[in-house]
């Protein structure tokens, strides 16, 4: 088969849609958890691994640090805040279309064994950079 086969475009246009299909339900249908005070939404994030440690790279733009909190529970990274209405918007605007989703988030990521402790955590350019060290 070539590059130019029409069964390997479909393909990955199908494989494209799948992911983009399982965003759009894990951000609308994902379980609350009791004790929580419910969160609206979940920020989507990558995962990479070097040699001696794990980054988490977490999507929040218009998320300011102090709404933010990272919390490592045994093997379960914790990311939790809010994002607010951006204010200069004002009380009186028409809101035309709203895609980006505001209040309340949370976003567990389970972890491997070998994460053995929260390094660094910076936001920098709307995304949150979590260093975890392996054992």
């Amino acid at each position: 088969m070539s590059q130019r086969d029409p069964r390997i475009f479909m393909w990955a246009q199908a494989v494209e849609l799948l992911d983009r299909v399982e965003r759009m339900h894990r951000q609308s249908f994902s379980p609350v958890p009791a004790a929580s005070a419910k969160p609206g939404w979940q920020p989507p994030v990558d995962v990479f691994e070097t040699e001696g440690e794990y980054r988490i790279c977490v999507a929040l733009p218009g998320v300011h640090k102090d709404q933010l909190d990272v919390l490592l529970d045994g093997r379960t990274l914790l990311v939790v805040g809010e994002r607010s209405f951006p204010v200069e918007h004002g009380e009186a605007a028409l809101v035309h279309r709203l895609e980006l989703p505001y209040g309340r988030f949370e976003r567990r990521i389970e972890l491997p064994p070998t994460v053995v402790g929260i390094g660094r955590r910076e936001l920098v350019d709307g995304c949150l950079l979590v260093v975890l060290h392996k054992a």
